[in-house]
């Protein structure tokens, strides 16, 4: 997948622990726990919203896109091909 979640990092940066984080945003902790690791595929606005909210940051600090390895290469084909 091409979006990566960086929530344990902020989260560490804050020295926050999953079940104070949870307690604060009103989400489940294995629900979060899901969200640190990536194991996840949607995430709802008002969720995203409030972890922004509680650790003070914003969604960019949580989400990051990386672009996939096969698009990478493709794209370099085509530049030194040009």
């Amino acid at each position: 997948m091409s979006i990566i979640m960086r929530l344990d990092r902020v989260m560490a940066d804050r020295k926050m622990s999953l079940n104070e984080l949870s307690e604060r945003v009103g989400v489940a902790n294995v629900n979060l726990s899901k969200m640190k690791t990536g194991k996840i595929s949607a995430i709802r606005f008002s969720t995203l919203d409030a972890i922004c909210d509680v650790l003070d940051c914003q969604p960019g600090d949580i989400l990051e896109y990386q672009r996939p390895q096969d698009n990478q290469t493709e794209q370099s084909a085509e530049s030194e091909a040009a």
